[in-house]
């Protein structure tokens, strides 16, 4: 059935269509079995076009970035997933207004508007990921995050139909919005930027720049905070007391320049990354009484739909 699905979408003529393709190769991890059909749409049409033939032949399907928030399963992803990447990277502006394409890089998007002296995308400063992710899991630091800027957002449900959401139906939390909830995919986003001293913001996107790279492990495969804050403790610190710094399970390491970091050190596969982050959750509950909840989305095959 899924080489059926697979002749569609290459007939359908939406963009690249792969089969069988290793996710290790789209995650920051690098981590991650294959995917049963990866595409990566053109853009919004073929995006609608492709949902349309996943939707009538109700296959499982699951949209990302840059994986740079994502723990894909060893046996990999059922059914379809879709790459919003390079295809889906434009930016239009509009006084203070920008409109970017899901795809575009977002500390790429920061980095080209802070020189521009536009004030509000500072936060962004070392955050992977793209524009879509950043919407999709209320991205920030420094104690700003997306909620902030987000004007509106164009989404794309299952049945083909393109939406337009507001701020509030967004419904932004600490790192979720409504669509970890509702299964649609965000297409374009619209942010609402301040005019800024130039030098300012672009001083304070290098200062959260700098304080990422001398305070977290980015010479290795990592995929950003494991976990989220337990507010008002720090996720970071909880794991540090609990004298986790430098736990390792095969290939994986808990980071030792910073403990809310699992670094792939050699190879490491899924199994290794989840045995740490279960061994944490147990280790801190144990020691303070406190629930961990991973901020990575671990995606199992029989989870994908």
């Amino acid at each position: 059935m899924m080489e059926e699905v697979f002749r569609e979408l290459q007939e359908a003529d939406i963009g690249r269509t792969a089969w069988k393709e290793p996710l290790s190769k789209h995650t920051t991890w690098k981590i991650g079995g294959p995917a049963d059909i990866l595409i990566e749409p053109e853009g919004i049409k073929a995006l609608q076009k492709a949902m349309n033939i996943i939707t009538a032949r109700n296959v499982p399907w699951r949209a990302v970035g840059r994986g740079s928030n994502l723990l894909v399963d060893d046996s990999g992803i059922e059914g379809v997933v879709i790459k919003l990447g390079r295809n889906m990277e434009y930016m239009e502006e509009e006084e203070m207004q920008i409109r970017a394409g899901a795809g575009f890089s977002f500390i790429k998007l920061a980095t080209i508007l802070s020189k521009k002296g536009y004030s509000g995308l500072e936060f962004a400063g070392g955050i992977p990921g793209t524009v879509g992710g950043a919407v999709f899991m209320n991205a920030g630091a420094h104690g700003s995050d997306m909620s902030d800027i987000v004007v509106k957002a164009h989404v794309l449900y299952p049945d083909g139909s393109l939406v337009c959401l507001t701020n509030e139906e967004l419904a932004f939390s600490y790192r979720t919005s409504i669509l970890q909830k509702e299964r649609a995919v965000v297409c374009e986003a619209v942010l609402a930027l301040r005019e800024g001293d130039k030098e300012v913001v672009v001083e304070e996107m290098k200062k959260h720049k700098d304080y990422r790279r001398n305070t977290q492990p980015w010479n290795y495969p990592c995929a950003g905070s494991v976990f989220r804050n337990p507010l008002p403790d720090h996720a970071g610190a909880l794991i540090e007391q609990s004298g986790l710094k430098g736990y390792r399970h095969g290939g994986a390491r808990i980071s030792e320049q910073h403990a809310n970091f699992i670094v792939n050190v050699d190879n490491a596969e899924a199994t290794d990354v989840t045995a740490i982050i279960k061994h944490v959750q147990h280790t801190v509950q144990e020691r303070y009484g406190i629930t961990m909840q991973t901020e990575v989305e671990i995606v199992e095959r029989s989870e994908n739909g």
